[in-house]
């Protein structure tokens, strides 16, 4: 009857201290309260002046999801999927995001019984001068002048459990969730970032690859006139000017080759860095040139609705700062009681027969830890966590500020590069005509070959200037992508394969 009086006794604890748990859930109500600020608007808060609004513009969510596919060209897919795959530092994300998972089942332990099977075995001897009797530690003395030994064996499961009365354990489950939200953020953080970084290193390819081309280009009519020139020379219809100026603008031209073709090999490696493949291995892939897509970015120079809070790093930062509002928590209830219960039941015997009737025991310990006094670190560690609690909420609008602020320079690079292609497609034009006018002139002997030279020069120039425009304003397009956060969905989709996969292997195993 004694027994079951504790055991009683134990429950009416156990009961009573769950029954205080829904008078303290306010307690970390902010946490789960938590849904951020109204920063994420500030993109379109102000006008900006240098941006005239275009009303055909647009960019649903669907369509910035897979933005790449705008380029119309199957090699820049081709190497953003290979860099889904092989990116090093995606792994590491990925890695990352698979440790926070793994932490928030630690967490989740914390709110559940532990329980350990323990068993042993002792031998012990009692030197001949012990008065019988009980030591102060309880171990059993025998009488003097007697060597006695003993030999016995213990067998048992104990329990303990820590009652979550003022919601620290659920804080620190609050916590951990959100850090794995912030962590998943980060994976597809570093994806956005990595597929802007492809596909700008493949335009600036496509550019540089375009401007060789046309520098390839006026180097061979520059050949032609000088061959030309230099037949006149000979035949005594020139002077040696003429023939001497178009020389040293073939070289000055034929200069320019070979700085363009290390750009070129600098491009292909950062490339083949991003994909995660072999410096040239893609070389068979993308040396042979591509002309550059011709796309109206002013189209898709929009905002949608809400887009800078899908961005993965201002989301990142949001998970983080109320990741810290739960430690807050958490930390202030390490200021109150803690409610735990300890148990035991198993076998013990010194002299055989572990599990005879005799040998069986069993204990219930309720216990109420208070912390008095620690020196005030629990308190400073609360003041610690709302530090940082600020901190994070500095970083996460900052974060927000940064996103803004990425989102209208992108804008405004997008708006002014259309219109300094355009004027450049102008200006070459114009200089081609002049070139031309030029050069008949000085075919017909109205003028000196010194104007075929000026002409021919700002010619080049600005068909290269040009072809460096064009690639500009796809990149801005690129920056765009990148700081609206474009280019979830391939990865949620590589993601759910991964899922499918692993779960047939595990039926399988089954």
């Amino acid at each position: 009857m004694k027994r079951f009086d504790k055991t009683a006794w134990g429950l009416s604890f156990l009961m009573a201290a769950l029954s205080v748990v829904p008078a303290f859930a306010n307690e970390t109500k902010q946490a789960d309260d938590f849904r951020g600020t109204s920063w994420t608007a500030l993109a379109s808060q102000y006008e900006n002046p240098y941006v005239t609004e275009n009303p055909t513009a647009t960019l649903d969510p669907q369509l910035l999801g897979q933005w790449w596919t705008l380029f119309h060209d199957t090699t820049l897919d081709q190497l953003i999927m290979t860099a889904l795959e092989n990116s090093r530092d995606l792994m590491a994300a990925r890695s990352r995001l698979n440790q926070a998972r793994e932490q928030v089942g630690i967490a989740k332990a914390a709110r559940l019984p532990w329980i350990n099977v323990n068993g042993g075995w002792m031998r012990g001897e009692a030197p001949d001068n012990v008065v019988e009797g009980l030591t102060p530690d309880g171990l059993k003395a025998y009488p003097l002048g007697i060597d006695h030994k003993d030999e016995g064996s213990y067998a048992g499961i104990d329990a303990s459990w820590e009652i979550d009365v003022f919601g620290k354990t659920r804080a620190k489950v609050r916590a951990a969730s959100d850090t794995l939200q912030a962590r998943n953020a980060q994976l597809y953080s570093t994806w956005v970032s990595l597929s802007a970084e492809v596909a700008m290193n493949y335009i600036t390819l496509r550019t540089l690859q375009e401007e060789l081309a046309v520098t390839e280009a006026h180097i061979k009519n520059q050949k032609e006139n000088l061959a030309l020139l230099q037949v006149n020379r000979k035949a005594g219809l020139l002077s040696a000017l003429p023939t001497d100026q178009a020389t040293y603008t073939l070289r000055s031209s034929e200069a320019r080759v070979p700085e363009l073709k290390k750009a070129i090999a600098d491009t292909l490696n950062r490339i083949s860095v991003l994909t995660g493949t072999i410096p040239g291995a893609l070389n068979e892939k993308l040396l042979p040139p591509q002309p550059l897509p011709d796309i109206d970015s002013r189209l898709y120079n929009a905002i949608p609705a809400e887009v800078l809070r899908q961005r993965p790093d201002v989301h990142a930062a949001e998970r983080a700062w109320a990741a810290q509002i739960a430690r807050t928590s958490a930390a202030k209830a390490e200021l109150k009681p803690r409610f735990s219960i300890s148990g035991l039941l198993g076998f013990a015997t010194l002299t055989g027969g572990l599990f005879t009737s005799g040998s069986t025991g069993f204990a219930i310990l309720p216990q109420v830890t208070f912390p008095l006094f620690h020196g005030g670190a629990l308190r400073k560690n609360v003041r610690v966590q709302k530090e940082k609690e600020k901190e994070m909420q500095a970083n996460y609008e900052k974060t927000v500020l940064q996103a803004a602020g990425e989102v209208r320079s992108s804008m405004t690079a997008i708006a002014q590069d259309h219109l300094r292609r355009e004027t450049l497609r102008q200006g070459r034009d114009a200089a081609q005509d002049a070139f031309h006018l030029a050069r008949n002139r000085f075919s017909n002997g109205l003028s000196d070959y010194m104007d075929v030279l000026d002409a021919e020069r700002s010619y080049l120039q600005l068909d290269q200037n040009y072809t460096v425009s064009k690639g500009k304003e796809l990149t801005s397009m690129i920056s765009l992508f990148k700081a609206l956060g474009g280019g979830w969905q391939p990865l949620a989709a590589q993601e759910a394969q991964e899922a499918a996969t692993a779960s047939k292997k595990g039926s399988q195993k089954k």
